[in-house]
């Protein structure tokens, strides 16, 4: 297996060899949070409660693996947003939900090279279904915060597929899709940053850490350690 190189500056290469052809690959599946976009949505929307620092603690220790049980800790987190409006959840989109930089520069690229493009995510489908929609994503998958009387009640929505989408819950929706779509793990690629996106790393054909947790840049194929997703071209063209 080929060694740990640094391919370009702040851009790691490890078991791979570039450049790979981007059209060898049918399907590129990306996590949300801190990687299509620049926040950690639960933590916004905590600040507006001002909660955020109690919130990002759990994110973070989440993200690195710390607390391993993922579903219990976004409980945690949720339960903590009881009362935070409908309209708080449109600022935090509208004031501080930016999209990272080559994110659409690399999903316009896949989309060219014949890919279909996934969003599978531990947060939530407000924020998702504006991302697929900006993004021209394919299939996405996130949770359902739940709704009474117009704010939030600290609880999640379960879903014909399940309660949560965890690390698990990505891997399975990976490979389902790529079944559905007839095609091998090994023609998928998945985009992560936090402890819960290395299950559905593990089973793609190439994976790709950004600006990730070094327990994620430390497993993957590629780490984009500086710079944006587009980064990615660099390596797989």
């Amino acid at each position: 297996m080929p060694s740990t190189t640094e391919f370009a500056p702040g851009l790691v290469v490890r078991g791979v060899t570039p450049p790979l052809q981007l059209s060898d690959f049918k399907l590129i599946a990306f996590d949300m949070d801190s990687t299509l976009i620049s926040i950690e949505c639960v933590d916004e929307i905590a600040d507006v409660v001002g909660r955020k620092a109690e919130v990002a603690a759990i994110t973070e220790a989440a993200m690195q693996g710390i607390i391993t049980d993922y579903k219990e800790s976004l409980r945690q987190r949720v339960a903590l947003l009881k009362g935070v409006t409908l309209q708080d959840l449109d600022r935090v989109f509208t004031e501080r939900l930016r999209f990272n930089p080559g994110a659409k520069e690399l999903i316009d690229a896949a989309r060219a090279a014949g890919l279909k493009t996934l969003l599978v995510s531990g947060g939530f489908t407000f924020f998702s279904d504006r991302v697929k929609a900006h993004l021209g994503i394919d299939f996405a998958r996130s949770n359902v915060l739940d709704v009474d009387n117009g704010a939030l009640s600290g609880s999640m929505v379960d879903q014909p597929w399940g309660d949560i989408c965890d690390g698990a819950e990505k891997r399975r929706t990976l490979l389902e899709v790529a079944s559905l779509m007839g095609i091998d793990p090994s023609q998928t690629i998945a985009v992560g940053d936090g402890a819960n996106d290395l299950p559905m790393m593990g089973v793609a054909g190439l994976s790709v850490a950004y600006h990730a947790k070094p327990t994620v840049r430390a497993q993957a194929n590629v780490a984009i350690n500086q710079g944006g997703l587009d980064r990615l071209l660099e390596v797989v063209r």
